[in-house]
């Protein structure tokens, strides 16, 4: 076991909610590079920059820090005690004090917390973290993935039922409908999109969760690109400002299906600055 879990995950969650991957600064740049509308590019290279400089002072990307949620892969031989996840918890809790996360848990009984009476604690800590969710791995270790989810994309998000007609097709028609949809009304684009596909509603939010872990900026499969392009064609554009730029790429993740009429979808249009995540081996 690595000495200190806490200060890993502590350090971990900053780098989630202050950098981009490498994958996704060149998608940037190639999006740049290709991007012929004026106001486009400079919303792209605007977005770049926030990134370099947030990166160089391990500052916030958006005022909107973020809920953590958090992946933990556990290899065959690993254990996974509830002391550890005790020190996963606090290891958020001191991430969320140095990042700084925004104070926005909701204080106060399940009542107060809904109507959001109970006033805002003023400790950045007191943003709770979703349930941790467990996969296994090949690999003989521990790994920890933060993703800092904004408040923005889960608003124009969707998780429905799609009858499938025995055609794939039809799946990512209502796919590229629900996205054109989100995106449009978002505003904090481009789009990182993520889609999950299960057998339940909270299966096919799990894969839409592992579709961002799992997602690679340089390396998309035809269903992937075929969601993209159809999004990108519709001209929204970063900001709603248009052009060809309203997604940088999408993130897919089936999971195991049943036989059905129908297929459970799950699409989360990410904003400029999600996938925000980062991860590390805790042993």
């Amino acid at each position: 076991m690595k000495n200190d879990i806490v200060s890993l995950v502590r350090d971990t969650l900053v780098k989630a909610g202050s950098t981009f991957r490498e994958d996704k600064k060149e998608a940037y740049r190639r999006a740049i590079a290709r991007e012929q509308n004026e106001k486009a590019k400079w919303v792209l290279e605007t977005v770049l920059a926030n990134v370099e400089a947030a990166e160089k002072n391990l500052s916030p990307l958006c005022d909107d820090t973020g809920i953590p949620h958090l992946v933990l892969e556990v290899g065959p031989d690993c254990a996974v005690t509830g002391r550890m996840l005790d020190e996963i918890k606090e290891g958020v809790r001191q991430g969320l004090r140095k990042l700084p996360g925004r104070p926005m848990g909701i204080m106060g009984d399940d009542s107060h917390r809904i109507d959001q009476s109970g006033g805002l604690n003023p400790d950045s800590a007191g943003v709770e973290p979703a349930p941790i969710l467990l996969r296994p791995c090949a690999e003989n270790l521990l790994r920890l993935h933060i993703l800092m989810f904004g408040g923005g994309p889960a608003i124009r998000a969707k998780t429905y039922r799609v009858f499938h007609k025995h055609n794939t097709q039809v799946v990512l028609d209502e796919i590229v409908n629900w996205a054109k949809e989100g995106v449009t009304q978002l505003g904090c684009s481009p789009c990182t999109l993520a889609v999950g596909i299960g057998r339940s509603h909270f299966e096919a939010t799990s894969m839409m969760l592992q579709a961002q872990v799992d997602g690679k900026y340089d390396v998309q499969s035809e269903m992937e690109q075929e969601i993209t392009r159809r999004v990108n064609e519709a001209n929204i554009g970063p900001l709603g400002l248009g052009g060809n730029t309203s997604v940088i790429a999408t993130f897919l993740k089936v999971g195991p299906q049943r036989a059905s009429g129908v297929r459970i979808v799950c699409v989360r249009p990410t904003c400029c600055f999600e996938p925000r995540i980062a991860s590390v081996e805790l042993c």
